[in-house]
């Protein structure tokens, strides 16, 4: 993963609640086991229109947001399935931040696994960053992961609660398999001896 700092972007407001995993990527794009190519998709069905072109409504769709690291929508982002697909999708896309008032709980895991830093702020934190992110030319949001704080150029200023450990992997790089690769030296020391061990070695019959 990419390590997370710091990072100052646009942001984009999404105003919906209960914004559930099918929404983020649809089923239909469930077929590929890598982790890339599903950004194109995400909010597949929201970002067309029924007859299959760009909705110039739909929020993404809006060049102003072209490039945003930082998302910000309403409560119980990401409910539903427990697809990690999800987080893919978000971060192919190039979020790097989803802040809002409440997330799903798996969801929440497989962000923090994928590079997705998660930030709980209160409703009425997170109506005042939608409101100025919808009604302000080019308004961006400074996230520090290493403060464990979000802040704009006209005094807002927010700190956020993240389980050291998790704030470890992020703020290193370190997905379940960075992690692990840490110890690959010892790893493979154990595994020398365990192949010498006399109990695995033939025996002979006589």
């Amino acid at each position: 993963m990419e390590p997370f700092k710091t990072i100052t972007s646009r942001a984009v407001p999404l105003d919906r609640v209960n914004v559930d995993t099918d929404q983020i990527i649809p089923k239909q794009f469930l077929k590929r086991i890598e982790r890339s190519g599903y950004g194109e998709f995400l909010f597949f069905d929201w970002r067309r229109t029924s007859a299959g072109d760009s909705d110039p409504d739909f929020v993404l769709n809006d060049p102003k947001y072209a490039g945003s690291k930082i998302l910000i929508a309403g409560k119980n982002f990401a409910c539903g399935s427990s697809r990690e697909h999800a987080a893919w999708a978000l971060s192919d896309y190039g979020f790097r931040a989803v802040i809002a008032p409440t997330f799903a709980d798996i969801f929440f895991s497989n962000a923090g696994k994928n590079g997705i830093v998660l930030i709980r702020l209160s409703e009425l934190q997170v109506a005042l960053l939608i409101k100025r992110a919808t009604e302000t030319p080019d308004y961006q949001l400074t996230v520090s992961l290493l403060d464990q704080s979000v802040t704009d150029a006209f005094g807002f200023s927010a700190s956020f609660e993240i389980d050291p450990f998790r704030k470890y992997c992020l703020t290193e790089g370190l997905d379940d398999i960075g992690l692990t690769l840490r110890h690959a030296a010892a790893l493979d020391l154990f595994e020398a001896k365990h192949d010498e061990a006399e109990w695995l070695q033939p025996k002979l019959v006589s």
